[in-house]
């Protein structure tokens, strides 16, 4: 007699398989209708509670107000992550960036200050980058070395020049073994959980590859560690 269930083979064969950029063009439109739609409440309890007598209804109007806003705002960061890396470029110095970047932790991550280990080299030489989104992505980096599956111990930053580029490694303790790979930042929406949906390492790594730069990632089994480098070539203006 036939086994009912669907065999894997068949189950698989039934997969829609959309490309990506078709994705990102369907969420960014979902999103902009959801965002209009969330607008349009916001407006209206903002006039209900114009109208109103009642404190306690003026109260939780505003409450709900804020919820609203909070979600069109949610929206709104997952389509940035979406977006196109647009670069604006500037001459930068390597050890400017890199004091920067390790002022940026301090206050992002203060709670965590003592978490990271900085090993900040001598460095010469200049990039030409956007400071702020490249910034951005090695915060994302660190943000995903905190949260993901860490093991006990710091997290090393090393950040040096070498071999006419700027380079900063990470080295973060891991509780289980890490496929990376040379998709490693290439899978969106791998990870979905609320409030999070996957796609900040992607975007990291598009904005390090706008700068013409690599990010490589491998696991240490013996260490228990993952080692990511982002390297990003040194201008010869």
């Amino acid at each position: 007699m036939p086994d009912s269930m669907s065999s894997p083979h068949s189950a698989a064969s039934t997969d829609v398989l959309v490309p990506f950029p078709d994705v990102v063009r369907f969420v960014r439109q979902l999103s902009h209708d959801l965002r209009n739609h969330l607008n349009a409440a916001e407006l209206q309890a903002a006039y209900i509670k114009e109208i109103a007598d009642n404190a306690e209804i003026k109260e939780e109007l505003q409450r709900l107000r804020a919820t609203v806003s909070e979600l069109g705002n949610a929206l709104q960061k997952l389509t940035g992550s979406l977006a196109p890396v647009k670069l604006t470029v500037m001459p930068y110095e390597a050890s400017a960036f890199a004091a920067d970047l390790q002022q940026k932790v301090g206050q992002q991550f203060a709670d965590q200050a003592a978490t990271f280990d900085w090993a900040v080299q001598p460095m010469t030489g200049k990039m030409e980058i956007d400071p702020q989104l490249l910034q951005q992505a090695m915060l994302e980096l660190l943000d995903n070395a905190l949260h993901h599956c860490r093991g006990d111990g710091k997290i090393s930053i090393t950040a040096e020049t070498a071999n006419e580029q700027f380079v900063l490694t990470v080295r973060e303790p891991k509780a289980q073994a890490v496929s990376a790979n040379e998709n490693w930042g290439r899978e969106p929406f791998k990870q979905v959980k609320h409030g999070h949906y996957g796609l900040g390492l992607q975007k990291a790594r598009n904005t390090i590859e706008a700068h013409e730069g690599t990010l490589s990632a491998q696991h240490d089994a013996g260490a228990s560690a993952l080692i990511s480098t982002v390297s990003i070539p040194l201008s010869h203006g």
